[in-house]
């Protein structure tokens, strides 16, 4: 059912009518006892979960029992980041998601529908996995938060894949995850309906038809001047708020570019992207933009680890970022790889398949060490004051010299791509 729903590609909800529209929504819902607040973590900082998780504190107050950030295989969200993110929602309670030992599995999705559905990509059954507060937490109303936003492992970000694989296990968020990889990013980003989202699907169906699991869902864009905006704002407990926000997304998160763009620059926020993890979504939100033979130069004053995870740093470390088929080869041959799949499918995802170079040009991390995983160095002092964020322009700018360079501020905000790579 849809609780609300409010939207446009061109006009903007304010902070006012985004706390009247998520209060009509509980209103409708009625009584609740006891609730539980699943939002992302600080690496969504700009999806306005935080803000919402505040305003659904305000309105519940002693009845929301717990807030239970989706980290995934993330870092715990510091203090600070908590207050930074929630502001006046008190820290008490914060919940940690334990993605190696503290969840339940509920079923398995089947190797034959997984098969069926990767069209033999994969053909292994995957564990349908969630935290042991989502299933054994007895509450009678579970709000899963976020932002609808073209993603690289399941095609449209959030909806079930923020309670599933943001508070899932280790199996179920590897498996799911190479499972995207191995089907291709290409004909997985900027889709609603793609293997992993059917998976999740399925699992929900079959498993989870239980949980009192209702979806706030926004649409996050900017505006002329540059400032993120909500353009929608969806909330219900089936796929037709999902639906809705994807469709909205596409209209505001996605951009064809007229021809392949021959140099891209990327700033990476520090207080949001700290390792490559997060900050390769810089290559994979605008690798089909990016013409063969082109240069992508990522600005990451904030960058000083590769995985967020010592094991999947220490995976990327050795492995490097080398593309897939070869990631693909070793998976077969290496019992490491094997028992990490996520990290396998992120190798895959910050790969440029050797038809452009990428830069990086980190805050916390030295030259041989970038260089270690197959990315170029740059000096960041250096390239920031060429390529300057206060300066540059989201789009096309001409630099000094006449150089032309493409500037994107965030790329979690979009997905960029030329129509002979997007079909």
């Amino acid at each position: 059912m849809l609780y609300f729903e409010r939207s446009s590609p061109n006009k903007s909800i304010s902070t006012d009518e985004l706390r009247a529209g998520l209060y009509s929504a509980l209103d409708r819902l009625g009584d609740r006892k006891r609730v539980l607040a699943i939002p992302p973590d600080i690496t969504r900082l700009h999806s306005k979960a935080g803000l919402l998780t505040q305003f659904i504190w305000e309105y519940y107050k002693d009845r929301l029992t717990d807030i239970l950030p989706s980290i995934g295989t993330h870092v715990p969200m510091s203090d600070a980041e908590i207050e930074m993110m929630y502001g006046k929602t008190p820290k008490s309670l914060f919940r940690v998601h334990d993605w190696r030992s503290g969840f339940v599995t509920l079923g398995d999705i089947p190797s034959d529908y997984v098969k069926k559905v990767s069209e033999g990509a994969v053909d292994y059954s995957i564990p349908f996995q969630v935290d042991k507060l989502v299933a054994d937490g007895h509450h009678d109303l579970i709000l899963s938060i976020g932002q609808v936003v073209p993603h690289e492992v399941i095609g449209m970000a959030n909806h079930n894949k923020n309670v599933f694989i943001g508070t899932g296990g280790k199996e179920g968020i590897n498996k799911s995850h190479f499972l995207g990889a191995a089907y291709g990013l290409e004909r997985i980003m900027g889709r609603a309906d793609t293997p992993v989202k059917r998976v999740l699907n399925y699992g929900a169906e079959h498993y989870a038809g239980h949980m009192p699991i209702v979806y706030v869902l926004t649409v996050i864009d900017k505006d002329e001047s540059g400032k993120n905006v909500v353009r929608g704002l969806f909330i219900g407990d089936d796929l037709e708020c999902f639906n809705l926000a994807a469709e909205l997304s596409l209209k505001v998160n996605f951009f064809m570019v007229e021809k392949p763009l021959k140099k891209v620059v990327v700033y990476l926020d520090p207080t949001e992207f700290k390792s490559t993890w997060l900050g390769n979504k810089s290559v994979y939100r605008t690798r089909m933009a990016i013409a063969d033979g082109g240069e992508l130069i990522v600005l990451a004053p904030g960058l000083k680890e590769f995985g967020e995870d010592p094991g999947n740093d220490a995976i990327i470390r050795k492995y490097g970022y080398v593309g897939t088929p070869k990631v693909l080869d070793l998976v077969k041959r290496n019992d490491d790889l094997k028992n990490s799949l996520g990290a396998a499918a992120h190798l895959i995802h910050g790969s440029s398949e050797g038809r452009f170079s990428i830069t990086y040009c980190p805050g916390h991390l030295p030259k041989k060490e970038i260089e270690s995983v197959n990315f170029k160095y740059a000096d960041p002092d250096l390239m920031m004051k060429v390529y300057d964020p206060g300066k540059m322009r989201d789009g096309f700018n001409t630099m000094q010299g006449g150089e032309e360079v493409f500037y994107i501020s965030n790329p979690a905000l979009g997905l960029w791509a030329h129509k002979d790579r997007f079909r």
